[in-house]
This record gives structure tokens, sequence and C-alpha cells, in this order.
């Protein structure tokens, strides 16, 4: 078993013998971090996006066909 692994059971195993309240605190917390990364995850998307569209690299089109060779 690797450390990471132990590591990460251990602190489920924790996590599990905490109180009701504590547990519920720990979901609230991972659900603002999980959203707060994905927020950062969109953002980073779109600044690429931007900076593709000024180099000339995105092509956009209506017909299907086309958006079927672009893939």
């Amino acid at each position: 078993m690797k450390t990471q692994d132990i590591k990460f059971d251990t602190i489920i195993d924790t996590i599990y013998s905490l109180s009701l309240e504590e547990r519920l605190e720990i979901k609230t917390l991972l659900e603002h971090n999980i959203a707060a990364s994905r927020r950062d995850e969109i953002a980073g998307n779109y600044k690429d996006s931007l900076e593709e569209s000024k180099s000339g690299k995105l092509k956009f089109s209506s017909k299907i066909s086309d958006l079927k060779k672009m893939l």
C-alpha cells in the first residue's frame, strides 16, 4: 500500500470518528473548496480561450459537417 493511501485511510477514519456536527462542517468546507477550485478552472479555461481567439486559433461554424471536421 502506498504512503498516500495510508494517509487517506487515516484521514477517512479520523473523519468518521468525529461528531455529526464536525462532519457536517467538513462537508461544508469541502463543498466550498470544490466550488472555488471549479471556478478557478473555469476562469482559466476562459482566459485560455480568449488567448486562442486573439491568436486566431479558434474556428467557429454553425454547419454540422464543419464542426465534425474540427473534431
